[in-house]
């Protein structure tokens, strides 16, 4: 449950920030339009890092993930969920800084 991982208020706070700004219903378009045009997609150049989190909803297939992006950095945790950067923030950053220097 992502109440065990992450402080109740905290998640609350995020979502309800996420939720008013306009974003959620954003963000939800994105997957509608992406269905859509799937066989239309173009794939993209440019350099594409995957942190995947084993508590994750839905868990992306690479080789799924390698027919419309570039990848070059593709990490799985052990742990960690949908809500990473709060669960697990070290791990996470750690991640970023990795990809971000091997892009030099």
């Amino acid at each position: 449950m992502p109440e065990d991982a992450v402080d109740r208020d905290h998640l609350l706070t995020n979502v309800v920030v996420h939720w008013l700004t306009g974003t959620a219903g954003s963000s939800a378009r994105l997957y509608k339009e992406a269905v859509k045009s799937w066989d239309a997609v173009k794939p993209s150049t440019t350099p594409t890092g995957a942190a995947l989190f084993p508590g994750e909803i839905a868990l992306p297939a690479r080789s799924i993930a390698e027919k419309t992006n570039t990848i070059v950095r593709w990490t799985e945790f052990d742990r960690g969920g949908h809500f990473a950067a709060m669960e697990e923030p070290d791990l996470l950053a750690a991640d970023v800084r990795t990809f971000i220097g091997d892009l030099k």
